[in-house]
């Protein structure tokens, strides 16, 4: 059985949720519709007229792209033009377009943590923290009979979670009452009669991303009809999430055995370098795609060099005068993100019959001579 389009995208988004995304970035279903089956998803950085022909012969009916096809308002939708004749033969194909940019960047395993993975870094942090997750306490009221089933379906659902603690709970043994009124079928007693149950009081912690989620396991769980439950703001600071990624390499090496390093996990042509080649390196800054402005961050995190793309002239300047190095992989780095949400996706629908291919395109525009 193929998985529904909405159902591949809410598994997609556990991994990089919408609102981990910085302010008017342009995410998400940008072209078609989720309402069908989806027999292949093609992961690529860019939807490029060849990307889209790679879909049509593969029979991919969802592209998930990194890059937006979309980046401003439409005022036309005319079809002899570039940008025209890319959405009308992706509508004409029934192939639907997906963007997760820098909700994919900031996310737990997107592309800043693939590039620390790929350089063996260790000990890591943000280059900027832009999101921390809120928090909630979820109480609810179970016979003692359904106590454990209720605790395992919110554990399961993902609630529970204090920094690295899972399984986080508080449970109080009292007694509930409450009187069944007439249409009413209770699980316990009779319409028309007062009862006294023997309960336990659960108290958990949910966090936004899964509060949902946990709410319909525990009703799912719970033997009531109608459940007694409350959810609670708190102060108590969930995850944070963040751009960029700062770490250790396993010894320190020097600019120039980083800078092939780079080239060979990254699989790029050629890199544009700043600094002296014999400074040994130890701590480094990483930032997919544009990563200039966020030069400064990386000197305030102590790293000796920072690797992102699209390094421009006079960014490169002031890292020289202030001391940092700089190794300018190349924007389209971020190619590495089709194998890793490839690879993330393939997992997730394992029981259904779609399936996801990383696109074997390379949408590099540049030429390396």
């Amino acid at each position: 059985m193929f998985a529904k389009g909405q159902t591949v995208i809410q598994l997609f988004e556990q991994l990089a949720p919408k609102h981990y995304a910085m302010p008017d970035d342009k995410i998400g279903l940008q072209l078609g519709s989720l309402q069908k089956e989806i027999q292949k998803v093609l992961v690529a950085l860019d939807v490029t007229d060849e990307v889209v022909e790679e879909a049509i012969q593969l029979g991919a009916n969802l592209i998930i792209a990194h890059h937006a096809i979309i980046f401003r308002p439409l005022a036309h939708l005319q079809t002899d033009t570039p940008a025209g004749r890319l959405y009308e033969k992706l509508i004409k194909n029934d192939i639907a377009v997906y963007i997760a940019h820098t909700n994919l960047d900031v996310a737990e395993g997107g592309v800043n943590d693939l590039m620390a993975d790929m350089l063996g870094l260790s000990e890591l942090t943000h280059l900027e923290d832009v999101h921390t997750e809120k928090l909630q306490k979820l109480v609810v009221f179970v016979p003692e009979t359904h106590h454990q089933a209720v605790l395992d379906a919110l554990f399961t659902a993902g609630a529970g979670w204090i920094g690295q603690y899972s399984h986080c709970s508080f449970n109080i043994p009292g007694t509930g009452t409450f009187l069944p009124q007439e249409g009413t079928h209770p699980y316990i007693g009779e319409a028309g009669k007062l009862e006294r149950v023997q309960e336990v009081r659960v108290e958990t912690i949910v966090t936004a991303s899964v509060q949902r989620k946990a709410v319909q396991a525990m009703l799912k769980a719970h033997p009531y009809e109608e459940v007694a439950y409350d959810l609670y703001p708190m102060d108590l600071k969930g995850r944070v999430f963040g751009l960029g990624r700062v770490g250790k390499l396993p010894a320190a090496i020097t600019l120039r055995e980083l800078t092939q390093l780079a080239k060979q996990v990254f699989d790029v042509p050629a890199v544009r370098v700043v600094g002296d080649l014999a400074r040994p390196i130890r701590k480094v800054a990483v930032l997919g795609g544009s990563g200039g402005r966020y030069m400064r961050h990386a000197m305030f995190a102590g790293a000796d060099v920072l690797v992102t793309g699209d390094i421009d002239y006079h960014t490169a300047h002031d890292a020289l005068a202030a001391g940092l190095t700089l190794i300018d992989v190349g924007h389209n780095v971020e190619k590495i993100m089709k194998r890793g949400v490839a690879e993330y996706l393939a997992k997730q629908l394992i029981k259904s019959d779609t399936q996801v291919i990383a696109s074997a395109i390379d949408t590099e525009p540049f030429q390396f001579l």
